[in-house]
């Protein structure tokens, strides 16, 4: 067994990428992190530093890194997702392995090009599904692998996104619109959510999709009366529209403020005065929420058909109240749901036994007391970043790695739902085939 720590160079020192790097500070005996390629200076030399490594291990790109001798074992590439073909592609090439963010392309044909570059070069290349260390999906999986609730004949998933979340990502934000971003909100929000069903059922294949959705909220025609272009700078609802930029970033500065204030970062400490006058700029964060170039959607369903027969479905809503990750499998022999911001799932399984919970079923409820941060997708992704990381190092030596490690290869049913989802839905809920 190799106990020497697995080498890594990030490319794209984003969140993401740094909280993964993070496994090398925590135990440096399985990680150690010595370079970085990011076109950022700033964020090349905080890598450095924090790391300890030396300068000539600092680039500025994907290309540039890929020109040297290799010099690592292994890429942690968090970089954007439409980026992932330019800065992957080359470093697969030079004999690098990589762990890389999800969704790991915007589209099928990257989707089949990276797995094809993957294939030819031998790459052993892991996927981010940080959902599945986490302990809510992760207990759920180990209880149908057991056998627990029999053959599965239904899964259904649902993505509740909040609406200070929604309006801030995807009607104000990076993800607004497509054309921009390059990703459909489908893909861009619930990669995490069809990758947990494709898993949960990986004992058959996902065979026909078909999907309804839209855009139903955030247009023009529903804007207020009287309303504004730019909620703190000319709009009578400044007070009382639930989505006014004073209510939801003015009241609530730190949250999603890595977004929001991200055009004061040169800043060292802005002030709330700071952060008005942005809200009475043209700033894309001040915009009425009505009046934006958003083109994604706000709500979709899918459903799937699988080989065994069984059927899925998975609701994504924008604009709840509350956000909220819900799944229901039934089986043959019983059946388990459950929520994932309480962190809690119930078991039932089949018992006419007139003892049994009103003489049907045995009724056992598992709570993982994973309460807090450690639930929200920006606290630790409900404790599954730090056991990715480890399991990618596992990957890497050729360890035997737990149920939820993905590559590339595992990771492409789920791509694929999303790109047929999406396909069908802007054909009118037309079925589309599944061709793995």
């Amino acid at each position: 067994m190799n106990n020497k720590p697995v080498t890594a160079i990030i490319v794209g020192a984003g969140h993401r990428a740094l909280v993964y790097s993070e496994l090398a500070k925590t135990n440096p005996e399985m990680l150690k992190i010595v370079g970085v390629a990011d076109p950022n200076p700033v964020r090349r030399k905080k890598a450095m530093e924090y790391f300890g490594f030396s300068e000539d291990m600092c680039f500025e790109s994907a290309a540039e890194l890929a020109k040297k001798e290799k010099l690592a074992d292994t890429v942690i590439n968090g970089t954007m997702d439409e980026q992932h073909i330019e800065t992957a592609v080359p470093l697969l090439e030079k004999g690098y392995d990589m762990l890389l963010e999800k969704p790991f392309a915007v589209n099928e044909k990257e989707m089949r090009y990276l797995v094809d570059v993957a294939k030819k070069n031998g790459s052993r290349v892991m996927i981010c599904h940080v959902l599945r260390y986490t302990p809510f999906y992760y207990g759920i999986k180990e209880r149908i692998v057991r056998g627990e609730i029999g053959d599965i004949i239904n899964i259904q998933t649902c993505e509740h996104v909040s609406y200070h979340h929604l309006s801030t990502s995807y009607v104000r934000g990076k993800w607004a619109n497509s054309n921009k971003c390059h990703t459909s909100m489908l893909l861009a929000k619930c990669c995490h959510d069809m990758d947990i069903m494709m898993w949960m059922m990986a004992e058959t294949e996902p065979e026909r999709i078909t999907s309804f959705g839209g855009k139903y909220q955030f247009r023009p025609e529903n804007a207020p009366e009287g309303a504004g272009t730019v909620c703190m700078k000319d709009c009578p609802h400044v007070d009382t529209c639930v989505y006014s930029t004073k209510r939801l970033y003015i009241d609530h500065p730190d949250r999603w403020s890595f977004y929001v204030w991200d055009a004061l970062e040169h800043l060292d400490k802005p002030t709330i005065e700071d952060k008005i006058a942005l809200m009475k700029s043209d700033n894309p964060y001040a915009r009425c929420i009505y009046k934006c170039d958003n083109n994604v959607v706000d709500h979709q369903s899918v459903t799937v058909e699988f080989k065994s027969g069984a059927t899925g479905t998975h609701n994504m809503v924008g604009g709840s109240a509350e956000p909220r990750r819900n799944i229901h499998i039934i089986g043959t022999k019983g059946e388990i749901f459950g929520n994932f911001e309480e962190s809690k799932f119930t078991v039932l399984k089949i018992n006419p036994a007139p003892e049994a919970h009103n003489g049907e079923c045995d009724v056992e409820v598992v709570d993982l007391k994973v309460s807090g941060d450690m639930v929200g997708a920006y606290g630790g992704h409900g404790g599954g970043d730090e056991k990715l990381a480890a399991d990618f190092v596992k990957f890497i030596r050729g360890e035997e790695p737990s149920l939820a490690c993905t590559s590339i290869f595992d990771s492409v049913a789920g791509h694929l739902s999303v790109y047929l989802a999406d396909k069908s839905r802007e054909n009118g809920g037309q079925p589309q085939k599944v061709e793995l």
